[in-house]
């Protein structure tokens, strides 16, 4: 894999780069008509999808930052892109293009005052890890094995820019008005810039060690506060395989199942108990240690659940909620879906549609223990994406739809629910997480 040297950091760097792109894409776009007239249409399509995840993929992982990360976001939803970007953008989540040594050194000198070798014992330049935001480099210090997190120059920085580029992209994508994505726009801006806190994560480190040290087989790196700043974050190190590894460890079923419990567990723990959420859920931020413990990384990205939005969204999980259609239309619009504007027939779409969604998402809810191994459970839940994502009725809704808080819960709960399919486990305990649980958080949850 290339090694960056350089990162453009100021606007118009970053804007010629993705005008460098945009080239790319017209080209293959050029290619593509061509293709179209002498060979078979879907054939041509796929490869146009290739080429242009490829050219997309590779501008902004020189990039990084923001435009990246959204990529890497994107990636976790297939409905969203075609299977080509879906399994382009995914290598944002820790293999991308990671600076070289000298760059690395001169940042980390630039962020840690002193140079590495007068902090560390020892400091490995090539990185371990390479994500949209940061990179991993190995380090000791007195016998003990550190993970030396490095973010990229300029990324911080480059936030807002980034989005106002992606920004026309997403309003076309999903037909909506500027002032409909404002606000979902400035949730994503804000928690962007909370990730590029190294200081904030690192807070968020010790409070998930601190909270959730009642469930077992679950671990967490320990940060060191002494040799972090607010672009550096230094941990323990934790051996292990990313869980999209996890089957090159040949785990038997028993093992499957284990990890597989105590994920859903700790997301559920977090949810009821804490009112917020380690909202990145994707393979690259979980690993498996040797002793089949799971280990949590990565919380820049957690998610405050406003007591509000808490209650009005888990009350979709009973489903004489949702049965009841006066109550349904009541909490729909308590959480921004329905509005007062919406005619009695839009009312009646939207009210249709979720109500739909809701009864394939909310299955696992339903019952004490669920298979999230079934495929057929997960077939379900992917037609019916396909199906909303192309229904033109939806699409011809004007205004924003859905409280921000939608965003990266939904991400968190769409995400979880990868993870639990890839790891091929058996049936679940869904309440175990219940046994971890206050009596405040308990009654709150049964509300």
């Amino acid at each position: 894999m290339k090694k960056l040297d350089k990162i453009p950091t100021s606007k118009t760097q970053r804007a010629a780069k993705m005008l460098k792109v945009g080239t790319g894409v017209g080209a293959n776009y050029v290619k593509y008509w061509g293709k179209k007239l002498v060979s078979d249409k879907e054939a041509a399509k796929e490869q146009l999808d290739e080429a242009n995840a490829a050219v997309i993929y590779d501008g902004l992982s020189e990039m990084k930052g923001s435009a990246l990360k959204v990529a890497q976001m994107m990636s976790m939803d297939q409905s969203i892109l075609p299977k080509a970007f879906v399994e382009k953008f995914s290598l944002a989540q820790f293999q991308v293009p990671p600076l070289s040594a000298p760059l690395a050194r001169k940042v980390l000198t630039k962020e840690l005052g002193k140079s590495p070798e007068e902090i560390y014992d020892s400091f490995d330049y090539d990185s371990r890890f390479a994500a949209s935001i940061g990179q991993v480099h190995e380090a000791w210090k007195d016998d003990q094995k550190l993970a030396v997190k490095l973010q990229y120059p300029g990324v911080a920085k480059s936030i807002s820019s980034d989005l106002q580029i992606v920004k026309p992209v997403a309003m076309r994508m999903f037909n909506l008005k500027s002032e409909d994505v404002a606000e979902y726009f400035e949730e994503v801006e804000s928690k962007l810039h909370e990730e590029t806190d190294y200081t904030l994560e690192l807070q968020q480190l010790q409070d998930a060690i601190d909270s959730c040290s009642v469930m077992p087989n679950l671990t967490f790196p320990k940060p060191f506060k002494e040799m972090s700043t607010k672009t550096v974050l230094t941990m323990e190190w934790k051996e292990g395989k990313h869980l999209s590894e996890y089957d090159g460890m040949e785990p038997t079923q028993e093992q499957r199942n284990q990890i597989a419990q105590t994920l859903w567990d700790f997301y559920l723990f977090q949810i009821h108990e804490l009112r917020k959420v380690h909202a990145d859920p994707h393979p690259g931020n979980f690993m498996v240690s040797p002793e089949n413990e799971l280990i949590a990384l990565d919380f820049g990205c957690v998610k405050a659940l406003p007591d509000d939005f808490y209650n009005s969204y888990f009350k979709l999980t009973h489903p004489e909620n949702i049965s009841n259609r006066e109550t349904f239309l009541g909490i729909l619009k308590e959480l921004d879906v329905v509005t007062e504007g919406d005619t009695p027939e839009e009312q009646k779409l939207l009210a249709d549609t979720f109500e739909r969604l809701l009864t394939i998402v909310n299955r696992p809810f339903q019952s004490e223990r669920f298979d999230f191994s079934s495929p057929e459970y997960f077939h379900e839940l992917m037609m019916l994406g396909n199906e909303l994502k192309d229904q033109k009725e939806l699409r011809k809704l004007s205004g924003k739809r859905g409280s921000r808080h939608f965003l990266y819960v939904n991400r968190t709960l769409f995400g979880l629910l990868g993870l639990m399919n890839a790891l091929n486990a058996g049936p679940v305990d869904v309440y175990h997480h219940e046994k971890y649980l206050t009596k405040r958080a308990l009654n709150g949850r049964r509300a």
